[in-house]
């Protein structure tokens, strides 16, 4: 099968997986408990016919399939709704957040990728020695930690304690307040307005972020990467290579660690929907304006219009990344094409 069509085949594949997912977020908002309206009014000193007029607006007065069909045509028209706190476009405003968030996942992606083939390489060149047991129990206690947990520590002692890092927020604020960014994505923007100072200040705001999310993914893929280093470390073209009198780190990164990166790859892939989920959490202890505090700040608000657009957003994005890997994947090793 030809690339082409193979990305095809896998796109067609993420259409009834998404209409799944669409309809579950749906539903589920619907049989939550609580009015938006209430919430939106106050709740104190409303009628009842101000509360009507508000459900006619929101459209939450009509049957329930009839809401279902109108969801599903706003959602391929590529409207998300209108926000009941802000009062301004749904997608608007995550466009505005998402290089936030972007941002702090590609950061994280990179020190849980740096973090995990370093583990992983020396756990399995060290196999069942004790330095192996140490890296495996890292990696093991790495993924086992709550992320919040690991945020507070991570600001007491080297925000806190140590002064190294800013707690939160994407720049310091007498910057932030006179800074007028590009594209959003800060750490391009600084540098697009030749400013190294500020693009370092960026740096280091975005430091303990992408360190928390990146620790607590690490340890995933150093277990992944020892394992699939084990299995390539036994192959017959890695002992010839060595026979070669090839020198070791030779052998290592360019005939082990080449061909274990496949099936690693993938689990990259697969943990940038964790890293979602962990910079929900993330984004709120380090008060980073990315989607997903817009989605806790909509949440306290009850404000459904908004939650609803962003999972639907954060669903595509994550459909759109799983299709990347799987294009990435069959690039690596054509033969799951076939």
């Amino acid at each position: 099968m030809g690339m082409g069509r193979y990305i095809l085949a896998r796109a067609a594949l993420a259409v009834p997986m998404l209409g799944v997912l669409l309809t579950l977020v749906f539903v589920i908002l619907r049989v939550m408990p609580g009015d938006p309206c209430v919430a939106l009014l106050g709740g104190r000193n409303v009628t009842p016919e101000t509360l009507d007029r508000c459900r006619q607006a929101l459209g939450v007065d009509q049957p329930i399939h009839v809401q279902y069909v109108r969801y599903l045509e706003d959602i391929l028209r590529g409207n998300l709704g209108t926000s009941i706190r802000t009062g301004l476009p749904v997608l608007q405003e995550l466009l505005l957040r998402i290089p936030a968030t972007i941002e702090l996942a590609l950061g994280g992606m990179v020190v849980a990728t740096a973090l995990g083939l370093v583990t992983g390489v020396y756990a399995s060149l060290h196999s069942d020695r004790p330095l192996d047991h140490g890296l495996r129990l890292f990696n093991v206690a790495s993924f086992a930690m709550p992320v919040f947990w690991i945020g507070l520590m991570l600001v007491l002692l080297l925000s806190v304690r140590w002064r190294l890092f800013p707690v939160g927020g994407r720049l310091d604020p007498v910057a932030a307040a006179t800074f007028e960014p590009i594209t959003h994505f800060y750490l391009l923007d600084t540098l697009l307005r030749g400013d190294v100072a500020l693009f370092v200040d960026a740096l280091r705001h975005l430091a303990l972020p992408a360190l928390t999310l990146g620790f607590v993914v690490s340890g995933f893929i150093g277990r992944m990467t020892r394992a699939s280093m084990l299995d390539v470390l036994d192959k017959e073209y890695v002992t010839a290579a060595r026979a070669k009198g090839l020198r070791e780190r030779v052998v290592v990164l360019r005939h082990a660690l080449r061909n274990a990166l496949i099936p690693i790859v993938t689990v990259v892939g697969l943990q940038f929907a964790l890293l979602m989920a962990g910079a929900i959490l993330t984004e709120t202890v380090y008060s980073w304006p990315g989607v997903a505090r817009y989605l806790i700040a909509s949440i306290e608000a009850r404000d459904f219009q908004a939650i609803q657009g962003t999972v639907v957003f954060i669903a595509i994005f994550i459909s759109a990344i799983n299709l990347l890997v799987d294009v990435l994947y069959a690039r690596l090793d054509p033969r799951i094409r076939f």
